[in-house]
This record gives structure tokens, C-alpha cells and sequence, in this order.
């Protein structure tokens, strides 16, 4: 169990790590400056799904200069010729975290919770736009979480160590509980990553088991609501769909980072995935599923309002917003 100041330690440096959704917080240290990222507003936008609402909550934007690291498998200045010739900037890179939640009936179901109060100054929004879109963290059930980087899950725990959501079910993937939870795995993991189990600690040591609940790939998690396997970027993640009224979503989770890049070019590896030739594979299953079908998605790093539709673009996919 972790004591007040071990629990403040470790978010503290699981703030820096996690301040772009990043293992290593190096490339922030000498910087240039980019400017800061405009904010949407609102911050959230509304679907209609069959009978139940789909609400894009914005929790930030992180802008990170675009280094030789970010895309592991390709040449920095194909990367560039990319960005420029979908009128991006070149330079750098804007991460956006957008969680999700679904009303339906009397259920309220948040996928992922952003990073709280653990990121930089344009992030920990989305308290805030759920409470412009007129939810309070009380009204929330039910919290399923897609997988265990910190800008999925530091926004279950606050600074002082409470449970944010407190009336909810925290719902997580079996597989990567298993992982990230491992003892001996976290004791023999490479520096760059020890800060990861050490947040993942943070977050869920203590967390009541009538709080936690962890499921398999294919559960039903409520009523019209399905895990979705999506391993790859960690050995556990999931997505989750949605389907009503003959309609279907499906939250990706970080199935695909910046999909300017990485739809576009289902076979370039961010930095952030941490098996990226089963990655790989599984974003072009997914996609091509999901283009076939025609279905919604909702993207964690796409850009607001991160609904809309995948279609299929030269040897990629394109994100097409709602």
C-alpha cells in the first residue's frame, strides 16, 4: 500500500512522463517553442447512436516538437512530406486525449479518463467539459478503461489519492491487469518504463475489489456494450463497441495514434506502442473491418471532435470527422 508521500512521489514523476502520453519526457526538456494548442469549445460534442448518446470529452491537447523518435519506422522527412501534405505543420506534432462517455437509459458509462491533474497546462480538461455537457463525476457508473498508459488512467486518482469517480465500476482488461500488475516484470523492467508500473501502482493499489473488475475480450460490459480485443499497442488493450438501433461505434483506444500519420499509414509505428509488429497487424484488421461495416468510431488521439468515420485512402485510411 502506498503511503501519502510515496503516493505523491510517484505522481509527481508519472506527471512528467505521462505530460504527452510519452514513457520519456527527454525530448520536452530543451524544447523549442512551438506555442500552445488552441483548446476546442465547447470542449465536447454530442452523438446520437439507436437510442443511447455518444459524447466526445475533451480532456487536452499536448503539442510536442516532431523528433526522429516519434515514428520508429520511418525517415523523419517522410514523416514531414506527410504532415505537409495534409497542411499540418512539419515541426511538431498536437496529441489530443479525448475520452468518451455513453448515455444510455440510466447508465453512464466514461471510457478512459485522461490525465487529470497529472499533465501540463492544456490537459486535465475533462471534469470540466463533462460539466458543460451537464454531467457531474457522481452521475458516472461505470469507467472502462481501454488500457494502462497514464493518459488513460491517471484520471481515476486525484492528487490527494481519491477515487474520482467514486460511485463507479472500474472495468479493465484482464490481460493487461495482468501485466502491468506483474511483480517481477515491473522489478526487471528498463528504466524508461519503470515509471510506467510505478503509475499504473499509483493508480489502482488500494482500489477496493468491489471498485475493480476485470474482464476478457468479447464480455458484454453493459447492455450493447462489448470488449473488442486490440492487442499490440500493450499486451492487453481493448476497444469497446457500441451498437444500437442496428448502429454501431467503436471507441479505438490508441488502436492508431495521430491518424494523419498512422491511418494514413497503417504500417508506421508510433514510439508508444510497445509490440509494434502486433500492432501493426491489429490496426489494419480493425480498419478494414470498420471501413467494411461503415461504422462510427470515436479515436483517443484524433482530432476534435474525434467522431466520425474511417475510409480507405491510398494503402491507409483516412479519418473522416462527424
Amino acid at each position: 500500500m502506498f503511503n501519502r508521500r510515496q503516493f505523491m512521489g510517484t505522481a509527481v514523476a508519472s506527471a512528467a512522463v505521462y505530460a504527452a502520453g510519452s514513457f520519456t519526457p527527454m525530448w520536452a526538456q530543451n524544447a523549442p517553442n512551438f506555442g500552445t494548442p488552441t483548446l476546442p469549445s465547447p470542449g465536447f460534442r454530442r452523438m446520437k447512436l439507436g437510442n443511447v448518446e455518444i459524447i466526445a470529452l475533451v480532456d487536452g491537447i499536448a503539442r510536442r516538437p516532431l523528433g526522429e523518435e516519434f515514428v520508429a519506422n520511418a525517415p523523419l522527412a517522410e514523416v514531414r512530406a506527410a504532415l505537409t501534405a495534409q497542411n499540418l505543420s512539419p515541426d511538431f506534432v498536437d496529441v489530443p486525449f479525448t475520452p468518451f462517455l455513453v448515455v444510455a437509459g440510466n447508465r453512464r458509462i466514461l471510457m478512459d479518463t485522461g490525465l487529470g491533474e497529472f499533465g501540463g497546462a492544456t490537459t486535465g480538461k475533462l471534469l470540466e467539459n463533462m460539466a458543460a455537457a451537464g454531467f457531474k463525476p457522481e452521475d458516472i457508473d461505470t469507467v472502462l478503461i481501454s488500457h494502462y498508459h497514464g493518459d488513460h488512467i491517471n484520471g481515476l486518482r486525484n492528487k490527494a489519492g481519491d477515487f474520482v469517480f467514486s460511485k463507479a465500476k472500474v472495468m479493465v482488461p484482464a490481460a493487461e491487469h495482468a501485466f502491468w500488475m506483474d511483480e517481477a516484470r515491473a522489478a526487471a523492467a528498463p528504466a524508461g518504463r519503470k515509471g510506467a508500473f510505478d503509475n499504473v501502482r499509483r493508480t489502482f493499489v488500494g482500489m477496493p475489489d468491489t471498485m475493480l473488475q476485470q474482464f476478457q475480450p468479447g464480455a458484454e460490459l453493459a447492455p450493447g456494450v462489448r470488449a473488442v480485443a486490440a492487442h499490440g499497442h500493450t499486451p492487453g488493450m481493448s476497444m469497446f463497441e457500441v451498437t444500437s438501433g442496428g448502429q454501431a461505434f467503436t471507441f479505438l483506444a490508441d488502436l492508431t495514434n495521430i491518424p494523419a500519420l498512422f491511418a494514413r499509414n497503417p504500417d508506421w509505428s508510433v514510439t508508444f506502442d510497445m509490440d509494434p509488429v502486433m500492432a501493426r497487424q491489429t490496426r489494419r484488421a480493425v480498419f478494414e473491418r470498420i471501413v467494411a461495416s461503415k461504422g462510427m468510431v470515436g479515436g483517443f488521439h484524433f482530432p476534435f471532435p474525434a467522431l466520425g468515420q474511417m475510409v480507405a485512402a491510398g494503402n491507409g485510411y483516412s479519418f473522416q470527422a462527424a
